[in-house]
């Protein structure tokens, strides 16, 4: 068990979902949030995500499993699928929470190349512990693999996170 570092965990949160999903198993998020805990010092982990009335049963159980909801408003394509892009409300949080200087590290949870300016920031001022990719190695973003800071995948903790 490692100690508490007072480490942020910042989650793009339909990301994790879908990058979990395409592996082909679920999620515990009751377990992924003591994980990050226990793991990474993980003492807020923000989860950011669309606000969908009728998922207000899932927003229930993420804020009870211990997780910090950021709501983006979401807007819907053509076909009816919701779009609720949360990139920058991420990034704002995680660049703020660092100049204020609210947490030691930050844990990014996304496999999302349009972070990697994020992580690059971080990692220049010391402030990155580990990017959480929700996809397999094959298919996390090259902008963040060539960054070159640690990265470990959630595909490997099945056995701890999986549902």
């Amino acid at each position: 068990m490692k100690l508490k570092s007072h480490n942020f965990a910042y989650i793009d949160g339909a990301n994790l979902h879908h990058g979990v999903k395409a592996l082909g198993w679920k999620l515990d998020y009751k377990r992924f949030r003591v994980w990050l805990s226990e793991k990474y010092g993980v003492d807020k982990a923000y989860i950011f995500i669309g606000l969908i009335p009728k998922n207000q049963g899932l927003y229930k159980y993420l804020q009870e499993a211990g997780f910090i909801l950021v709501f983006k408003e979401v807007v819907y394509d053509s076909d009816g699928k919701a779009k609720g892009n949360c990139d920058a409300d991420l990034v704002l949080q995680a660049t703020c929470d660092a100049y204020e200087d609210n947490y030691s590290k930050a844990v990014i949870v996304s496999s999302d190349g349009d972070y990697s300016s994020l992580v690059k920031f971080l990692k220049d001022r010391g402030r990155i512990e580990t990017i959480l990719s929700p996809h397999n190695k094959k298919l996390c973003s090259i902008l963040l693999k060539r960054i070159n800071v640690p990265i470990a995948y959630i595909s490997d903790q099945k056995s701890v996170l999986g549902a």
